[in-house]
């Protein structure tokens, strides 16, 4: 199990019920796949610093999470395949990422 984190924009056209849909459908394509949430953050929308697709801002998803590596491939086939998804990063961390990620956890528990 490799511990992983996806961030992805979402269009900024979509509804409320809309967003929370298509964040659902994601987290339980992974949770399918066997991977274990560790932490979900949502950013909200944002400027982007680039246009992307004529949109000049999105919705900014965050997923942290351990999965067997042949699980990402499907994950980003469906993000590919899903035209409310404009743009979506995934990476792997490190030990070092993977204590920097819960030093950002901590500090945003401890602001909210």
């Amino acid at each position: 199990m490799n511990h992983y984190e996806t961030v992805f924009i979402l269009n900024p056209v979509l509804s409320e019920e809309q967003i929370k849909e298509t964040v659902k459908k994601y987290e339980d394509i992974l949770i399918s796949r066997d991977a274990k949430m560790i932490h979900k953050e949502n950013w909200g929308l944002k400027k982007l610093a680039y246009p992307i697709q004529n949109k000049k801002s999105g919705f900014y998803h965050l997923f942290e999470y351990t999965v067997a590596g042949d699980a990402i491939n499907k994950l980003e086939v469906e993000f590919r395949r899903d035209e409310r998804i404009m743009r979506y990063l995934t990476v792997s961390l490190d030990k070092h990422a993977i204590a920097w990620a819960e030093k950002r956890r901590n500090r945003n528990k401890q602001k909210a």
